[in-house]
């Protein structure tokens, strides 16, 4: 499957306005993996002069959302994916812009299979963030769910 980085840049904003918001930028997306920058903005700062917990969780959950439209827009007319829970862990404080790289947890054959035999398939993306030195500032699983779309009866 081929993904059209330019497609999803464009829009994942107009489709969730809080990315703009967060001024969160595309840097790379596949399949399998998606990275997701948000450049340091005074705005988005905590009280000890890092990103907010907030904007955090935005930037990974958001990194988590991109791979798995990536892994499964063919997809889409069927099913809507959507984020079943999230944990997050912050390692140390971020300073500067920030990075996340979110990695799907299951294979997309296997996920695919499962929905094809009638199951609501769950799975995790694990999201790695670091700052702007590569210090890996906080780690997060978002668990996703692909829900069938119901079919008139």
């Amino acid at each position: 499957m081929s993904i059209d980085l330019d497609t999803i840049r464009t829009t994942m904003p107009a489709a969730v306005p809080f990315i703009s918001t967060l001024g969160l930028e595309y840097l790379e997306l596949s399949e399998s993996h998606a990275v997701l920058g948000m450049p340091d903005q005074d705005r988005l700062h905590n009280h000890v002069g890092g990103p907010h917990a907030g904007a955090m969780f935005s930037l990974g959950e958001s990194a988590s959302g991109a791979v798995v439209l990536a892994a499964f827009s063919d997809l889409l007319a069927e099913v809507t994916p959507l984020a079943a829970s999230a944990e997050i862990r912050f390692l140390t404080l971020a300073k500067g812009d920030v990075q996340a790289r979110a990695t799907l947890g299951r294979s997309v054959p296997d996920v695919k299979a499962e929905l094809a035999t009638g199951g609501l398939p769950h799975f995790p993306v694990q999201v790695q963030i670091t700052d702007a030195q590569g210090a890996v500032t906080g780690e997060m699983t978002v668990n996703w769910a692909l829900k069938p779309h119901r079919r008139p009866a």
